[in-house]
């Protein structure tokens, strides 16, 4: 028998100084079986960093063809492809064909060396972006984890706090490859 995903809901609470964006988010998480806290905190966070009306959880893990989060136009076409972790170079090749813009949230303790393994390669990839989230923040966001979350997110120059009402995590994300154009 399959196992099923466990769901979890968050409240985000969003001032994103740097976007002007403000808003309030109910959104439902299913954790996969194969995931753990920290990899599904750092889809929450990838949300609270892009967030739009029109952002949205995708299959990821669940369906090879999809990220795990995105960004569609009212035709279908996919303004944004979100992944965590680190996906190959054939898969993120493939997302840079799909969409405008492909965004990578690694968070592994080994991720420079991930990258330097895959960067030369894929510099050509004009639309993606990668960051790291250093390896102490993805443990501290694990903390922040609960099936009920009431979370505030405040993003100001570049940084993000993630907070619930016991405890606050600063984020200060590492750029492995800018934006084209930085």
């Amino acid at each position: 028998m399959a196992l099923k995903s466990t769901v979890y809901k968050a409240e985000l609470q969003l001032s994103d100084m740097d976007r002007n964006y403000y808003a309030t988010h109910t959104l439902t998480l299913a954790r996969h079986p194969s995931e753990t806290d920290e990899r599904m905190m750092v889809r929450l966070l990838a949300f609270a960093l892009n967030a739009s009306d029109t952002l949205v959880f995708a299959k990821g893990l669940s369906d090879t063809e999809e990220p795990d989060l995105w960004q569609k136009d009212y035709t279908g076409a996919i303004q944004c492809w979100i992944e965590a972790g680190q996906p190959d170079e054939r898969r993120l090749l493939k997302a840079c064909g799909r969409s405008e813009q492909v965004l990578v949230y690694s968070y592994a303790s080994n991720s420079s060396i991930w990258w330097q393994g895959m960067g030369n390669r894929l510099e050509r990839a004009k639309n993606l972006t990668v960051w790291n989230i250093p390896a102490d923040t993805s443990q501290a966001l694990i903390k922040l984890a609960k099936r009920n979350m009431q979370l505030q997110c405040t993003i100001q120059d570049g940084q993000l706090w993630l907070t619930d009402d016991e405890q606050t995590v600063q984020v200060d994300l590492v750029s492995l490859k800018p934006p084209a154009g930085r």
